[in-house]
């Protein structure tokens, strides 16, 4: 028996850590840290430094190469087989480490049930090898982190939130009837495409990190900042990771 426990580390802070996340790494037998290359050392030295700052259990700690997602055929297809790669990868780790079953760690980025696919990917090990039981430890969101940040509520009074990714924004637009939309895995600035007229953007990068940067207003004059902001400093750090929400300004102005 396998036991995978997947739990949201937040962004990268250490104090985003829950008392039952330090409790299920502390629990474990083995804790996997996936290295993502070089252009992303940042990724895996904070995901150390997490180690090194809450275990005081001899938790077994091994780092192995995350496969890449190929750019070949159409982008759902390339993602499949990524997913199918990643899995391979833990299942050689746990054949390596855990031959006779135990209680393996895996550190999520943000929370693992919104929009990440660690739930996804430990699906395809059922039914190859040791019998599989999967727990998931909450974490703290981009999301959070980001209205946490700019000190903003989420929603609008007694209003909705659409939640999409950058892909989504770039290829549909505005979503219908939303006033608050939350984009993620922007690979680019998909505000680009929209009309900026009555919307007002906050956006944040690298949130509770050293380097976290914010910036917010109205988007016709904020959103060329963004991409200039953002250009520089995905050049600077190799990677980027950042989150943005947009929200429509209401017929009676709020």
């Amino acid at each position: 028996m396998i036991d995978l426990h997947l739990i949201g580390i937040g962004t990268g802070n250490v104090d985003h850590l829950t008392a039952q996340a330090v409790a299920a790494m502390n629990a474990a037998d083995l804790i996997l840290l996936p290295r993502k290359g070089s252009a992303k050392s940042d990724l895996i030295d904070l995901r150390r430094e997490i180690c090194a700052r809450v275990l005081t259990a001899p938790v077994r700690v091994v780092e192995f190469d995350l496969p890449v997602r190929g750019d070949d055929g159409g982008y759902l297809d390339a993602v499949h087989s990524w997913h199918d790669a990643i899995a391979e990868a833990w299942r050689a780790q746990i054949a390596a480490h855990l031959p006779n079953g135990g209680r393996l760690a895996l550190l999520v980025w943000g929370d693992p049930s919104l929009y990440d696919s660690s739930l996804r990917i430990a699906r395809r090990l059922r039914g190859a090898g040791p019998e599989l039981a999967v727990t998931l430890v909450p974490g703290i969101t981009s999301i959070q982190a980001l209205t946490a940040a700019h000190a903003i509520p989420l929603n609008p009074l007694a209003g909705p939130v659409t939640i999409t990714t950058g892909r989504m924004l770039r290829a549909h637009g505005w979503p219908q009837g939303a006033d608050s939309i939350v984009v993620m895995l922007d690979g680019g600035c998909a505000f680009e495409v929209l009309e900026p007229d009555g919307v007002t953007i906050w956006w944040g990068a690298y949130l509770a990190m050293a380097h976290e940067a914010l910036e917010q207003g109205p988007l016709a004059v904020a959103g060329p900042r963004i991409a200039l902001r953002r250009a520089e400093l995905r050049a600077r750090h190799g990677w980027i990771m950042d989150i943005y929400l947009m929200r429509k300004e209401r017929r009676n102005g709020r």
